[in-house]
C-alpha cells in the first residue's frame, strides 16, 4: 500500500470546510508539504497493516475474528491518541454468528491429491470425516433434476452449474493501472454506475435469474436427498463467498458446502465426464452461535471552533471481510489508510475547526449494515420521523473500498457543484497521477448509505491492482 494515496485523503480532510457553493478553494500548501513529509518519513502503514491482517486474521461479519478485529482497531485508535473511541452497535445481524473450526478435503481415488479450500460462509458441518464417491450433478434444465433422485444420499456432489462460463485464457496482467485513455473516458458523463470504463462483461438479467432459480431447485434436491457435501468452483482467485441460498439464524444448518480451486474442480469434473470414478474424503467443522449485533469502530479528533466543532467530516472503510484470507485488499487497506490519516493529523498537532471522525464499518459485505446503522443513529431515521439534528451538521463523507491501488481521482456522484473544490484540492497531487474528476456515480460500498439521503459522500477512483484477489 502506497503512502501517496493517504496523502490525498489527508488533503481532502484538511482543506475542509466543504464549500458546496464555492467556485474556488484556497489550499494550504504548507500543510500539504507537512502531510507528505510525515507520511513518507514516519509512515505507520506497515504496522497497521500487520495488526489488522496477519495478527487479527479474517473478519467475517458475526464471527469471532470480526470481534477480534474490532477490539484491535479500538485499542490501536486509543494508542494513537484518537478521542471518543468506541465499538458502537449498528444493528442486528439476521444471519447469526459463524466460525469455521476445521476444513480438510482430498481426492483419494483414482489417486491421492489434497486441496487448499474453504467452506462457504454459513454452511453446515459434515458428520465427521466423510469418505464417499463424487457425483457430478450436471443440471442444465429443470428436466435434468429427475435423473438424480435416489442417487445422492451420503454422496459428495460436484456442482458444475456454479460455473456460468468456461475458463478463458486472459493475456491481460493480473495487476494493472488505469490507462490515460480509461481515465479520460471516466470524465465523460454516464448514466451507468461502475468503476472501470468498459470493465466487466454484459449480462442477461433474465438468463441470470433463470439460472438462480434452477440452482435453487437443485439445492433443494441435494438437501432432500441427504447429500453429504456440495463442491463449488471457487473461481480464479479461490475467494469463498456466501452460500447461494443464504442462511438465517435459527434455521437448520445447511448442507456442508465447500469451495475448491478452479484447477481441482476442473480435474474432478473432467475425470467424471470421462467415466473415471472419483472418491474424496472431506471433514468440515463449523460453529453456529446466537445471532450477534453488527458493530462499528469509531474514533475522532474533536473540532476546536466554538461554532463549527459539532460539524463532522467523516471518513471510513469497512472492517469486515470474508474468511478465506486476511481481508487485506477488501478492506483492511481502506481501514488502515483512514487510521493513518488521523494518525498523521495527530502527529502534526492539527487542531481542526470541525470534528474529523473515522468509522470502520461492520457488515458491509452483507448489505452496508454498519454505515446504514450509523445513518439511522445519527442522521436520519425514517421510522422516527426523518432527519436528526446531526443531519445539518454533516460536512462530508470520504470512503475507500477499492483495494490497495493508488488514488487517481474521485467520483462526484453527480454533484457538479463540488467540481471546482475538488479540482483545487487535487492539484498538489496531480504529479502522483491523481487528477481525474468524474461526474459519474460509483456504487457497491458504504458511501451509498449517505449519498441516498442527498448528503455529500464520495468514493475515490483507485487503480484496482489485484483487488479481485481478495
Amino acid at each position: 500500500m502506497k503512502m501517496r494515496k493517504t496523502g490525498i485523503a489527508l488533503l481532502l480532510m484538511l482543506t475542509m470546510p466543504f464549500l458546496l457553493h464555492s467556485q474556488s478553494e484556497n489550499v494550504d500548501l504548507v500543510m500539504v508539504y507537512k502531510i507528505k513529509q510525515e507520511g513518507s518519513r514516519n509512515s505507520k502503514i506497515e504496522e497497521l497493516a500487520f495488526g489488522l491482517t496477519d495478527m487479527t486474521g479474517p473478519r467475517l461479519t458475526g464471527s469471532t475474528g470480526n470481534n477480534r478485529g474490532n477490539e484491535w482497531a479500538k485499542k490501536k485508535m486509543e494508542e494513537l491518541g484518537f478521542q471518543n473511541v468506541r465499538i458502537e452497535e449498528a444493528g442486528d445481524f439476521t444471519r447469526g454468528g459463524w466460525d469455521n473450526i476445521k476444513t480438510y478435503a482430498a481426492m483419494t481415488a483414482p489417486y491421492y491429491a489434497n486441496f487448499a479450500c474453504n467452506p462457504v460462509a454459513w454452511t453446515g458441518s459434515t458428520k465427521g470425516l466423510i469418505k464417499s464417491e463424487v457425483v457430478l450433478v450436471d443440471v442444465r434444465s429443470e428436466g435434468d433434476i429427475e435423473k438424480y433422485k435416489g442417487k445422492l444420499s451420503g454422496k459428495i456432489v460436484l456442482m458444475p452449474t456454479t460455473t456460468t462460463t468456461p475458463y478463458q485464457i486472459n493475456f491481460e496482467p493480473l495487476a494493472s493501472r488505469y490507462t490515460d485513455e480509461e481515465l479520460k473516458a471516466l470524465t465523460k458523463e454516464s448514466i451507468s454506475a461502475g468503476r472501470r470504463p468498459g470493465g466487466g462483461q454484459p449480462y442477461d438479467l433474465t438468463a441470470m435469474m433463470a439460472q438462480r432459480q434452477l440452482r435453487s431447485k437443485v439445492t433443494e434436491l441435494i438437501k432432500s436427498e441427504g447429500a453429504a457435501v456440495i463442491l463449488n468452483n471457487s473461481g480464479t482467485y479461490n475467494i469463498p463467498r456466501s452460500s447461494f441460498g443464504g442462511y438465517s439464524a435459527g434455521n437448520p444448518e445447511p448442507v456442508a458446502e465447500l469451495n475448491i480451486p478452479m484447477e481441482a474442480f476442473g480435474r474432478i469434473e473432467r475425470l467424471l465426464k470421462n467415466s473415471v470414478p472419483v472418491e474424496m474424503e472431506v471433514e468440515i467443522k463449523n460453529n453456529f452461535f446466537a445471532s450477534p449485533k453488527v458493530y462499528n469502530v469509531i474514533g475522532e479528533i474533536p473540532g476546536t471552533d466554538k461554532v463549527l466543532k459539532n460539524e463532522v467530516v467523516l471518513l471510513g472503510a469497512h472492517i469486515d471481510s470474508y474468511h478465506g484470507g486476511t481481508g487485506a485488499a477488501d478492506n483492511a487497506s481502506g481501514c488502515i489508510v483512514m487510521m493513518e490519516a488521523l494518525r498523521i493529523l495527530k502527529a502534526l498537532n492539527v487542531a481542526p475547526k470541525r470534528t474529523i471522525r473515522v468509522a470502520l464499518w461492520g457488515g458491509e459485505e452483507q448489505g452496508l449494515y454498519g454505515s446504514r446503522g450509523y445513518v439511522t443513529r445519527y442522521l436520519n431515521d425514517q421510522a422516527a420521523g426523518g432527519n436528526k439534528p446531526d443531519f445539518d451538521r454533516f460536512a462530508a463523507y470520504f470512503n475507500m473500498d477499492n483495494g490497495s491501488g493508488r488514488y487517481r481521482g474521485i467520483y462526484l456522484q453527480q454533484n457538479e457543484a463540488v467540481r471546482p473544490v475538488f479540482e483545487e484540492w487535487f492539484k498538489p497531487f496531480n504529479d502522483l497521477g491523481a487528477s481525474t474528476i468524474t461526474i459519474r456515480n460509483t456504487s457497491g460500498t458504504d458511501h451509498q448509505s449517505f449519498d441516498r439521503l442527498g448528503l455529500p459522500a464520495f468514493q475515490f477512483i483507485q487503480d484496482e491492482i489485484e483487488y479481485d484477489r481478495g
